[in-house]
């Protein structure tokens, strides 16, 4: 058996950011140090910052007053902002900046009289607080059948928005509904589409040009770009397998397979792919790696980690 390990896969420029925020507050604040929903969408990610102390939580009244709050990669809405301000509790973002641009662009949009369609998922996280942006002036469309429905008060000023973890192939059907309806539509730009998100899935395809008969992908089932990548393995008539760590690998799985890929959704780190690794060397398999995109993007972090000294916990 051969297993090809290919790259760009696991962490992602806002995943290490969003990471790093927390490793950081951790050494520099007293504890508890309390993280507003998920950091990002890792079990093995969030539990071992719970071993270290951190305090996950889903709403902002479970923080005490003057205590810090990280908010997660996910990005929030304006209305937990505020809630943050009247709860007097100490903010770090942790928002993607990618995720903060399509924040921006709403604002920028609304401002120009247009109504916003917003491609994505109506309960992730991201699109969540994407929506609470301008909820007036937002609609979120997750299928080409929800695009040929929708109605809008100026059918002149529609424009298309993205969640920034869908690809641009997933994204393309619906948003050309959506022209169909609305000629005038502004389309989103490339821009708009997590970087990360766009190379794995196009590296998964590059592994199915190389023959793979199963595809593993390293990652937790509320990952959304984890997902994606076994999507687009099946769309191509190949077994593909969402796994958290190796110890969810069925033996029945690999039996007469000769060549497995492998690859990590974008919150996934690279220790758990190397324990698959080992896994699937253990039984025999010869491991190649294939570099479809080399990766160098890597984003500021937040001023409030660069101006403080470290405090004893």
């Amino acid at each position: 058996m051969k297993v090809i390990l290919v790259r760009p896969r696991g962490f992602c420029a806002g995943v290490v950011r969003a990471i790093d925020i927390v490793d950081i507050a951790l050494k520099k604040f007293p504890h508890p140090i309390y993280v507003r929903k998920e950091i990002v969408h890792n079990r093995a990610v969030v539990e071992n910052f719970k071993r270290q102390g951190v305090i996950f939580i889903d709403n902002l009244q479970e923080a005490p007053p003057d205590s810090l709050v990280i908010f997660s990669a996910h990005g929030v809405s304006p209305a937990v902002r505020q809630e943050a301000i009247d709860r007097n509790v100490h903010v770090i973002d942790a928002t993607c900046p990618l995720v903060t641009k399509v924040h921006l662009e709403v604002h920028k949009y609304v401002r120009d009289g247009y109504t916003i369609m917003l491609i994505g998922h109506k309960e992730h996280d991201e699109v969540i607080g994407t929506t609470g942006e301008a909820p007036e002036k937002i609609t979120v469309v997750g299928t080409v059948e929800e695009a040929a429905t929708v109605k809008v008060p100026d059918p002149n000023k529609v424009v298309c928005l993205t969640q920034t973890t869908l690809s641009v192939d997933e994204t393309k059907d619906i948003a050309a509904a959506i022209k169909k309806r609305f000629p005038n539509l502004v389309s989103p730009t490339k821009d708009d589409i997590c970087y990360a998100t766009q190379n794995r899935q196009d590296a998964v395809k590059e592994l199915i040009k190389a023959g793979i008969d199963l595809l593993l992908v390293v990652g937790s089932r509320n990952s959304s770009n984890s997902i994606r990548l076994c999507e687009v393995a099946r769309a191509q008539g190949v077994e593909s397998h969402l796994i958290d760590n190796a110890s969810e690998i069925q033996p029945q799985w690999l039996a007469k397979v000769r060549n497995v890929g492998l690859t990590a959704g974008a919150s996934a780190p690279d220790y758990l792919v190397e324990d698959v690794v080992k896994y699937l060397k253990v039984r025999g398999a010869v491991v190649e790696e294939l570099e479809v995109i080399k990766e160098d993007v890597s984003f500021a972090l937040p001023r409030e980690l660069l101006s403080v000294e470290t405090t004893p916990v």
